[in-house]
């Protein structure tokens, strides 16, 4: 079983239920701050921290007195849209108390599905975790539709925590678990305490009804967990409505978990390995020396750019002599490539007219 202490890298998917009270519309702001406590003892430990966190609509529509009824699509884009900068307000205040420091970050669930917007997304979250900031991932419901009409934020979440290769996402429910059917309808319903495979059997056991104020049901909780374990990442489902949820779950309360099937660096390799390329990038023997060391790709290493490609695409490595060295997911087009290879890194702005990222492709987007 997984152990929350453990953990690299962390991403907590936190529900509109949790944060905004279904009966009064109110904010719960006592519970955010019990959770702000909870993560900065894990950022403490040295884990980097992920927050994607549903609840704009459900605070919106409270300060625009949209009432409880089934918001119109223009009304739920409204009240993601006023409550979005309330809710980014209330994070900040919650972890200024920490010495943390946290961003924004709206993104769509098609952003993760997009190679060249998931790149940016990788990229972006990369660099803030590394500045020690802390970010909040919101679905960007001003603009998009499937997310809020189909309740995929536990989907969006799974893939934030792949993108970023997460070791454990943690899903903050209403529910202390997956069960074998639904607990409060069903008296012989068993939680398990752990789930190795995501098996058809497993699939029929999850329903779909949700809560009050969000839309995900347990279904879109097992479809984050087969992504999430596809892409070498524990699972965890648990009850996050008392304060300090993420202590109690590190401390062996209720959960289920579904184990990776692999780790997040060999899952995101087998995939990079397994695209279909797009074109060629040839390599002088500088360049592939310093890829077996470990290094990224720069333009200086590349005398030959072969194929017609999009950023985020794959393309195949090859040496001097023509033999494949590897697969990457390149940033830039073939026609930039083109214009910087042989260059140092320095000069891309000068070429391009714009300042790009330093390397061609970066040695965690490449397989060898």
């Amino acid at each position: 079983m997984a152990a929350l202490n453990d953990a690299r890298r962390l991403v907590v998917k936190i529900g509109s239920a949790l944060l905004v009270d279904r009966d009064t519309g109110a904010f719960r702001g006592d519970w955010l701050t019990a959770l702000a406590a909870d993560v900065a003892e894990i950022v403490a430990r040295g884990t980097q921290v992920i927050l994607v966190s549903s609840g704009s609509i459900a605070l919106g529509r409270g300060v625009l007195q949209l009432g409880n009824g089934t918001l119109a699509l223009e009304q739920s884009q409204a009240a993601a849209a006023v409550g979005q900068i309330r809710l980014a307000r209330a994070y900040e205040q919650a972890f200024t108390p920490h010495a943390l420091m946290t961003a924004q970050v709206l993104v769509t669930l098609e952003d993760t599905e997009n190679r060249r917007r998931y790149l940016n997304a990788r990229a972006t979250l990369g660099q803030l975790l590394a500045l020690d900031v802390l970010p909040i991932v919101n679905e960007n419901d001003t603009v998009a539709t499937d997310e809020i009409r189909f309740g995929d934020n536990d989907r969006l979440a799974a893939q934030i925590a792949v993108t970023v290769g997460a070791d454990q996402l943690v899903l903050l429910s209403d529910v202390d678990g997956f069960y074998s059917a639904n607990p409060q309808t069903d008296p012989s319903a068993r939680r398990f305490d752990t789930i190795d495979r995501i098996t058809p059997e497993i699939e029929a056991m999850a329903g779909d009804a949700g809560s009050g104020l969000s839309k995900g049901g347990m279904k879109t909780k097992v479809m984050a967990a087969r992504t999430a374990t596809q892409g070498g990442c524990a699972m965890a489902i648990t009850d996050g409505r008392p304060d300090h949820p993420l202590r109690a779950l590190a401390n062996g309360a209720p959960a289920t978990w579904f184990r990776p099937l692999d780790d997040p660096q060999a899952a995101r390799k087998r995939w990079i390995g397994a695209m279909k390329p797009r074109g060629t990038l040839c390599l002088d023997p500088g360049a592939v020396d310093a890829l077996r060391r470990g290094k990224s790709l720069l333009p200086a290493g590349v005398h030959r750019v072969l194929g017609s490609f999009g950023r985020g695409d794959p393309v195949t490595l090859h040496d001097a002599a023509g033999h494949p060295v590897g697969v990457g997911l390149v940033r830039y087009t073939a026609a930039e490539a083109r214009a910087i290879m042989g260059r140092h890194s320095a000069e891309i702005e000068t070429i391009l007219g714009y300042p790009g990222r330093a390397a061609l492709v970066h040695r965690d987007d490449m397989v060898l």
